[in-house]
């Protein structure tokens, strides 16, 4: 492991880039399609021009930004017109600590949270970086593709470069670039870089000007009165300002402190119109939590209410007012495709379940990352629902563009509107949970299952194969299952106290059949994501296919089993269990006289209908693996190796 440079690494941590003339601040932003690297990457950018101390407001952003990547953090600002540049190996707290020794002034500036990805985690690498000539500095979100070629060629023309990141390669060039025009230059240097690249860049041949390109990655623009923001994600900028502007792929902005102009790819002007986000910034705040990822598992049942808001009529489902579409459509529609990544692909395998059951349609499920690479019959009979909470999945965004190429209908269920996925799609569904800062997702989960659930249910009903009788049962339950999640989350001490007894186990396994093998499924990612133990997850039936080998005292089970179709055979699978002598930690439901004679320990859900039990089940196996994790010290909304979206391949 690479030693974290100590404080005497300081020609990287105070920088003046330049005293003579006034400064040019540049975005520039990725581009979805990769070759050749796959890596899990989503650094933070925020930049800010107007009447405020920008140290202030970079900081409070890259705080709310810090799930999108924390081995250092780092500051540009316009300080008596010239560049400072502060950077810190380590989370944004050891930024801020940095700062308090400094008195910026100016109110113009940039700033960076970063997910390393070329070049250690050391304070030389760390961003912002400059030229050579300190003309350009700049802060990178992503990998650049091309990087060693280009970088070749410019130490041809003897540059020299001090970095090992291919962020810097991108000043250099730039730098060489840059001929007293803006826009010209950024449409030239998008023609030279290939891969991921979101850049803040400050140049000192114009003053007071944020000019940005988005080519892939998110880029969101906001305005207030007298001042002008972006940021790679809204939560940043929820202090500031509800209204925001999403740029097109190509796209080129100017923010200036009274206006924001933008120009597509080849240089005309475009007229554009922000959208409202109703998103209240204590959402964003940890409210009194000790982590917000136990501040989303308690906002659950607000999800859940929210989700089915404007959205039942009576005891229906009528999406009606979002999706337009006719009746003949719909009955085009033979088959359906699901494709996802990650948690959300978990809450896909469980709605398909009732995809199955309510339509006559052919259901397929499917990984993102698989589903793009795959020679997939799809078209204008296909319904292609892709399934992401950011809506800036790299492998989600390209099965999608795979998908539309084939004529297949489109529609995102994302809980961030005119996000990337939104925006390329032809119908949206969004998830209103609010924004989801912890980087296990815990109530996005719901919200999307919720929202799956409410299109089946409505497909079922406009295709005619869902009985009334089945739709107002199940529309019943959905109105009463926030109550009964709330109930579960009362019992959390029991939950925290069954964590403390099984926190120093080094293996898990999670079983489950029918709909609850995917809540089993997730639990074992919410323990691996948070607590890095070893948990597996398998269809219980398959137990004694490999899995049961694993079996001794030392590898506790955990069997999501509540009552429907399937409990004898789960029942069977928990003695098969322990006869091995593993300890059993059931998720059972309440009133079940048998499974206390099977299991060690319980975590109760209420009564529901069975197609409703994943709801309830995931909740105590979020709240396990949360209070694992707080018992082994681990750093629950920040772990290691994950950052909150995957935005590159």
């Amino acid at each position: 492991m690479e030693e974290v440079p100590g404080k005497t690494d300081r020609e990287s941590h105070g920088v003046i880039c330049g005293t003579k003339r006034p400064v040019l601040l540049f975005i520039f932003l990725p581009a979805m399609e990769r070759r050749c690297v796959s890596l899990l990457i989503m650094c933070g950018i925020v930049g800010y021009i107007g009447y405020r101390k920008a140290a202030d407001v970079l900081l409070d952003g890259l705080y709310r930004l810090e799930y999108r990547g924390y081995d250092s953090a780092g500051v540009a600002i316009r300080d008596l017109r010239e560049i400072q540049i502060e950077k810190e190996v380590g989370k944004v707290a050891e930024l801020d600590n940095l700062l308090k020794s400094r008195n910026f002034e100016g109110t113009q500036g940039i700033g960076h949270t970063r997910w390393a990805t070329h070049g250690g985690v050391t304070a030389v690498n760390a961003h912002p970086h400059c030229d050579s000539q300190s003309n350009v500095a700049l802060v990178h979100n992503g990998i650049i593709e091309n990087y060693l070629e280009i970088k070749e060629d410019l130490e041809k023309e003897g540059v020299t470069f001090n970095t090992q990141t291919d962020t810097e390669v991108v000043a250099q060039l730039l730098a060489k670039i840059y001929q007293g025009d803006a826009v010209s230059s950024l449409i030239r240097l998008s023609g030279f870089l290939e891969g991921s690249y979101a850049l803040v860049i400050l140049v000192r041949e114009i003053e007071d000007k944020i000019y940005c390109i988005r080519k892939g990655s998110p880029l969101v623009l906001g305005k207030g009165k007298k001042e002008s923001f972006c940021a790679s994600d809204v939560p940043a900028l929820l202090p500031y300002t509800k209204d925001f502007i999403y740029l097109n792929d190509g796209e080129i902005a100017e923010l200036s402190q009274d206006n924001i102009q933008i120009w597509d790819s080849s240089g005309q002007v475009l007229t554009r119109s922000s959208f409202h986000v109703d998103w209240d910034v204590s959402m964003s705040d940890k409210d009194g939590y000790p982590h917000f990822m136990l501040k989303e598992i308690n906002e659950q049942s607000r999800v859940i209410r929210d989700s089915l808001l404007e959205r039942l009529q009576d005891d229906s489902v009528d999406l009606s007012a979002e999706l337009k579409w006719s009746h003949e459509d719909i009955h085009k529609w033979k088959k359906i495709h699901i494709v996802a990544c990650g948690t959300s692909y978990y809450a896909a395998l469980i709605a398909e379940r009732l995809f199955e059951n309510v339509t006559e349609c052919d259901i397929r499920v499917d990984v993102a990352s698989e589903y793009r690479y795959r020679k997939l019959k799809s078209g204008p009979d296909t319904l292609a629902i892709f399934v992401s909470q950011s809506g800036e999945t790299a492998d989600t965004l390209a099965a999608e563009r795979k998908a539309r190429t084939s004529g297949a209908c489109c529609l995102a269920v994302t809980n961030v509107p005119n996000s990337t996925l939104a925006r390329e799609v032809d119908h949206v569904l969004l998830l209103k949970a609010g924004p989801e800062v912890g980087v296990a997702a815990t109530k996005t989960f719901t919200g999307q299952l919720c929202v799956l659930y409410l299109l089946a249910l409505y497909l079922g009903r406009v295709c005619e194969t869902l009985s009334k009788n089945k739709e107002n049962r199940l529309v019943q339950e959905l109105r009463i299952l926030p109550f009964k999640v709330d109930s579960i989350l009362e019992d959390h001490l029991l939950i925290r106290e069954l964590a403390e007894k099984y926190a120093n186990a080094r293996n898990f396994l999670f079983l489950g059949r029918g709909n609850s093998f995917p809540v089993a499924l997730e639990g074992a990612l919410k323990l691996k994501e948070i607590s890095y133990l070893h948990a597996e997850a398998y269809a219980a039936g398959e137990m004694k296919h490999g899995p049961i080998a694993l079996l001794d005292p030392e590898v506790p089970v955990v069997v999501v089993i509540p009552r429907d179709e399937l409990y004898d055979k789960v029942l069977s699978n928990i003695q098969e269990a322990r006869a091995r002598s593993a300890p059993i930690i059931a998720v059972a439901t309440s009133g079940d006289q048998y499974i206390g004679t099977n299991a060690e320990d319980i975590m109760w859900i209420p009564v529901t209908e069975q197609e409703m039990n994943p709801f309830l089940a995931v909740i105590p196996l979020q709240l396990f693996a949360y209070y694992v994790a707080r018992y082994r010290g681990c750093d629950i909304d920040q772990p290691r190796n994950l950052a909150k979206s995957v935005t590159v391949e």
